[in-house]
Protein backbone atom coordinates (compact mmCIF):
# COMPACT_ATOMS: atom_id res chain seq x y z
CA UNK A 1 0.00 0.00 0.00
CA UNK A 2 1.52 3.31 -0.94
CA UNK A 3 1.78 6.06 1.69
CA UNK A 4 -0.77 8.33 0.00
CA UNK A 5 -3.46 5.66 0.00
CA UNK A 6 -2.70 4.79 3.62
CA UNK A 7 -2.93 8.45 4.63
CA UNK A 8 -6.23 8.88 2.82
CA UNK A 9 -7.74 5.81 4.45
CA UNK A 10 -6.44 6.83 7.85
CA UNK A 11 -7.87 10.33 7.50
CA UNK A 12 -11.24 9.02 6.38
CA UNK A 13 -11.33 6.57 9.28
CA UNK A 14 -10.50 9.30 11.78
CA UNK A 15 -13.22 11.57 10.44
CA UNK A 16 -15.83 8.80 10.53
CA UNK A 17 -14.80 7.80 14.05
CA UNK A 18 -15.06 11.44 15.12
CA UNK A 19 -18.58 11.71 13.78
CA UNK A 20 -19.61 8.49 15.52
CA UNK A 21 -18.14 9.71 18.80
CA UNK A 22 -19.92 13.05 18.40
CA UNK A 23 -23.27 11.35 17.80
CA UNK A 24 -22.81 9.09 20.82
CA UNK A 25 -21.86 12.05 23.01
CA UNK A 26 -24.96 13.97 21.87
CA UNK A 27 -27.11 10.91 22.55
CA UNK A 28 -25.63 10.51 26.05
CA UNK A 29 -26.20 14.19 26.78
CA UNK A 30 -29.78 13.88 25.55
CA UNK A 31 -30.37 10.86 27.84
CA UNK A 32 -28.82 12.66 30.81
CA UNK A 33 -30.99 15.73 30.27
CA UNK A 34 -34.05 13.52 30.01
CA UNK A 35 -33.33 11.68 33.27
CA UNK A 36 -32.65 14.98 35.04
CA UNK A 37 -35.98 16.31 33.79
CA UNK A 38 -37.74 13.17 35.04
CA UNK A 39 -36.06 13.44 38.44
CA UNK A 40 -36.99 17.11 38.75
CA UNK A 41 -40.62 16.32 37.83
CA UNK A 42 -41.06 13.84 40.67
CA UNK A 43 -42.65 15.14 43.80
CA UNK A 44 -40.47 15.11 46.88
CA UNK A 45 -41.31 12.30 49.30
CA UNK A 46 -43.50 10.37 46.85
CA UNK A 47 -42.37 6.81 46.11
CA UNK A 48 -41.18 6.15 42.58
CA UNK A 49 -43.90 3.56 41.88
CA UNK A 50 -46.62 6.19 42.51
CA UNK A 51 -45.06 8.72 40.14
CA UNK A 52 -46.78 9.22 36.83
CA UNK A 53 -44.82 7.36 34.24
CA UNK A 54 -43.86 9.05 31.02
CA UNK A 55 -42.90 6.95 28.06
CA UNK A 56 -39.33 7.42 26.91
CA UNK A 57 -39.44 8.61 23.32
CA UNK A 58 -37.50 6.59 20.81
CA UNK A 59 -34.62 8.39 19.11
CA UNK A 60 -35.96 10.17 16.07
CA UNK A 61 -32.85 10.08 13.94
CA UNK A 62 -31.98 7.60 11.26
CA UNK A 63 -28.66 5.80 11.48
CA UNK A 64 -26.58 7.17 8.59
CA UNK A 65 -25.10 4.86 6.01
CA UNK A 66 -21.41 5.18 6.85
CA UNK A 67 -20.13 3.29 3.85
CA UNK A 68 -21.76 5.78 1.50
CA UNK A 69 -20.43 8.72 3.53
CA UNK A 70 -16.93 7.26 3.50
CA UNK A 71 -17.07 6.89 -0.28
CA UNK A 72 -18.30 10.45 -0.65
CA UNK A 73 -15.58 11.84 1.61
CA UNK A 74 -12.94 9.73 -0.11
CA UNK A 75 -13.86 11.10 -3.53
CA UNK A 76 -13.31 14.72 -2.55
CA UNK A 77 -10.77 14.65 0.27
CA UNK A 78 -7.66 14.41 -1.92
CA UNK A 79 -8.69 17.50 -3.87
CA UNK A 80 -9.11 19.57 -0.72
CA UNK A 81 -5.87 18.31 0.80
CA UNK A 82 -3.89 18.98 -2.36
CA UNK A 83 -5.32 22.49 -2.69
CA UNK A 84 -4.54 23.28 0.94
CA UNK A 85 -0.98 21.98 0.51
CA UNK A 86 -0.43 24.15 -2.55
CA UNK A 87 -1.77 27.18 -0.76
CA UNK A 88 0.43 26.71 2.29
CA UNK A 89 3.47 25.91 0.17
CA UNK A 90 2.89 29.00 -1.92
CA UNK A 91 2.59 31.05 1.23
CA UNK A 92 5.79 29.70 2.83
CA UNK A 93 7.98 29.61 -0.30
CA UNK A 94 9.18 33.25 -0.09
CA UNK A 95 10.04 32.83 3.58
CA UNK A 96 12.05 29.71 2.77
CA UNK A 97 13.94 31.55 0.07
CA UNK A 98 14.73 34.51 2.30
CA UNK A 99 15.68 32.16 5.13
CA UNK A 100 18.07 30.30 2.85
CA UNK A 101 19.72 33.52 1.70
CA UNK A 102 20.03 34.74 5.28
CA UNK A 103 21.56 31.41 6.35
CA UNK A 104 24.19 31.62 3.59
CA UNK A 105 25.06 35.19 4.53
CA UNK A 106 25.41 34.40 8.24
CA UNK A 107 27.61 31.36 7.59
CA UNK A 108 29.68 33.38 5.13
CA UNK A 109 30.17 36.06 7.80
CA UNK A 110 31.36 33.53 10.38
CA UNK A 111 33.69 31.84 7.89
CA UNK A 112 35.06 35.32 7.16
CA UNK A 113 35.68 35.89 10.89
CA UNK A 114 37.65 32.64 11.13
CA UNK A 115 39.58 33.61 8.02
CA UNK A 116 40.50 36.98 9.57
CA UNK A 117 41.64 35.24 12.75
CA UNK A 118 44.03 33.03 10.80
CA UNK A 119 45.13 36.01 8.69
CA UNK A 120 46.29 37.70 11.92
CA UNK A 121 48.38 34.60 12.64
CA UNK A 122 49.94 34.93 9.18
CA UNK A 123 50.89 38.52 9.97
CA UNK A 124 52.35 37.52 13.36
CA UNK A 125 54.48 34.70 11.91
CA UNK A 126 55.36 36.37 8.58
CA UNK A 127 59.08 36.48 9.36
CA UNK A 128 59.16 32.67 9.64
CA UNK A 129 57.71 32.01 6.23
CA UNK A 130 60.82 30.38 4.76
CA UNK A 131 62.60 28.50 7.52
CA UNK A 132 61.98 30.18 10.87
CA UNK A 133 61.03 28.55 14.16
CA UNK A 134 57.29 28.95 13.46
CA UNK A 135 57.41 27.86 9.83
CA UNK A 136 54.80 25.07 10.23
CA UNK A 137 52.47 27.42 12.10
CA UNK A 138 52.79 29.97 9.29
CA UNK A 139 51.97 27.37 6.62
CA UNK A 140 48.99 26.11 8.66
CA UNK A 141 47.67 29.68 9.04
CA UNK A 142 48.03 30.26 5.27
CA UNK A 143 46.12 27.05 4.48
CA UNK A 144 43.33 27.77 6.99
CA UNK A 145 43.01 31.38 5.85
CA UNK A 146 42.68 30.19 2.25
CA UNK A 147 40.07 27.56 3.18
CA UNK A 148 37.94 29.87 5.31
CA UNK A 149 38.30 32.71 2.81
CA UNK A 150 37.06 30.39 0.04
CA UNK A 151 34.12 29.21 2.17
CA UNK A 152 33.18 32.78 3.05
CA UNK A 153 33.34 34.05 -0.53
CA UNK A 154 31.47 31.02 -1.90
CA UNK A 155 28.70 31.39 0.72
CA UNK A 156 28.16 35.03 -0.23
CA UNK A 157 28.36 34.10 -3.93
CA UNK A 158 25.67 31.44 -3.53
CA UNK A 159 23.51 33.87 -1.53
CA UNK A 160 23.80 36.41 -4.34
CA UNK A 161 22.81 33.83 -6.97
CA UNK A 162 19.70 32.75 -5.01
Amino acid sequence: MNPNEFGKKLGIGVRVAGRIAQQRAEEAARRKAQTEAENAGRAVGTPAHQQPSRPIPAPNYKEPDYKEKVREIGKNSHKLTRAAGRGMGGFLRPFGRVGGILWLEVTGFFFGLFGLYFAQDIFRTRLSWIAGPQHSRFLMAVALTAIFGYLSVSAFWRARRK
